[in-house]
């Protein structure tokens, strides 16, 4: 396999070869802090992208546009959710997803960011439905070591970000109550409450409710944006509120998954990293172009 893990090769690869690839991303994906800082001097754009879900047609595309204009001055950040609930015309999509999005963290380390979500949590808080498991033991036999490393990996990922213009990342949610004069010091040392809140909890706006955590609304927001002088929220999780600016433009929810594309398409934002932000509305929202697109299965 070349240096960024192809799909259909992994579809194809052998336990061998899996075990190979395993190593050399182990060697080069670094362990991030629970809240990391995406970068902006020197770059113009972060091109964030929110749940996936096995969908690595999509994820192509959005590598297109990280790297257009032969890789310009981007960050890449993704929202969670890489793995399970796959399309079908993806084959073992979970894996060969998440084995791309960490390859392109291991060549770009300083650029690539993989938020986890509830789905890459799991071994904290189990989510179902969850096909993970099953489609390594489907191209690679019963052994459990690989599913362990695979999803260690992407438990390197932080929990949530924040640009220096005033952004914050994460896949649900963010801390709730009165936070300490560092509210950094929020995201050490998480319990399951806390880490449920950041990548269980529901917006109040969804008709989802899983139950896990409490549901937050426009108050709770406003209130961490003020402590944390931040801005803006952009998340994934809730797939029936993709594409919609909630609570004053100040949140807007990605998916940017075929499986989730019926409410609200497949989309990614460009969100500026140059100047300040203070409404959703300075984002540009973009369809990709598998949006209402079937393939052929991968041979």
């Amino acid at each position: 396999m070349d240096d960024l893990p192809n799909p259909p090769d992994v579809l194809r690869s052998s336990p061998e070869d899996a075990d190979r690839l395993l190593d050399r991303l182990e060697r080069k994906v670094p362990v991030r802090p629970a809240l990391a800082a995406i970068p902006s001097l020197g770059f113009t754009e972060a091109i964030v992208f929110g749940d996936t879900h096995g969908d690595w047609r999509s994820t192509l595309e959005i590598e297109r546009r990280f790297l257009s204009d032969g890789g310009g001055p981007r960050c890449l950040v993704g929202l969670g959710d890489y793995v399970d609930r796959h399309p079908a015309d993806c084959g073992e999509g979970s894996v060969a997803n998440a084995l791309r999005l960490l390859g392109l963290v291991a060549r770009y380390p300083d650029r690539v960011f993989l938020l986890q979500g509830n789905h890459e949590t799991t071994r904290r808080i189990p989510v179902i439905p969850q096909t993970l498991p099953e489609e390594v033991d489907q191209l690679w036999g019963p052994q459990v070591r690989r599913y362990v490393r695979l999803l260690a990996l992407l438990e390197r990922g932080p929990l949530a970000a924040t640009s220096s213009n005033g952004v914050y990342f994460a896949h649900a949610g963010f801390p709730r109550g009165a936070l300490a004069p560092n509210w950094r010091e929020s995201f050490e040392h998480l319990d399951d409450e806390r880490l449920a809140e950041l990548v269980w909890a529901e917006c109040d706006a969804s008709r989802s409710r899983r139950g896990v955590s409490d549901a937050w609304g426009a108050r709770e927001l406003a209130s961490f944006l003020a402590q944390a002088h931040l801005s803006l929220f952009l998340r994934g999780h809730d797939p029936d509120l993709t594409g919609r600016p909630l609570y004053g433009e100040r949140c807007l929810t990605l998916h940017t998954t075929r499986v989730f594309e019926r409410f609200g398409g497949v989309i990614v934002a460009h969100v500026p990293l140059d100047r300040p932000l203070s409404s959703v509305a300075e984002l540009r929202v973009e369809h990709l172009p598998t949006e209402g697109q079937r393939y052929p299965p991968v041979d």
